[in-house]
């Protein structure tokens, strides 16, 4: 059963920008496109590159390491090297808080 946990606050992720949240110990990219807010997996899925670190150009991110290309708001790989997508999570903000909809099937065997 998922439900939507609490990770940051709205202006701590001002527009055009990411925020790297730890949740049950998988990292999670949150970016903010003029105040919509998206979430998907932090590790690309090439190699593992930090997304979050990565140039935000519209609704896409780029890969810091090699330069794949993924949509924030699908998780869809865009452009090589990586070939799959990024998983994406549904947010929803709540008063001043940014809030992640996540399950136990999100991280595997973690739980």
């Amino acid at each position: 059963m998922s439900e939507f946990i609490r990770v940051a606050y709205v202006e701590e992720i001002p527009v055009g920008t990411s925020k790297l949240v730890q949740l049950k110990g998988k990292g999670i990219a949150i970016f903010n496109i003029n105040g919509s807010f998206h979430a998907i997996d932090n590790d690309c899925t090439h190699v593992g590159g930090p997304l979050c670190e990565g140039e935000l150009d519209g609704v896409e991110v780029t890969c810091p390491w090699h330069a794949a290309v993924f949509d924030v708001t699908s998780g869809a790989a865009l452009n090589p090297p990586a070939m799959q997508p990024v998983t994406h999570y549904n947010v929803r903000l709540q008063g001043t808080h940014v809030e992640i909809e996540f399950s136990p099937t999100d991280v595997g065997n973690v739980f």
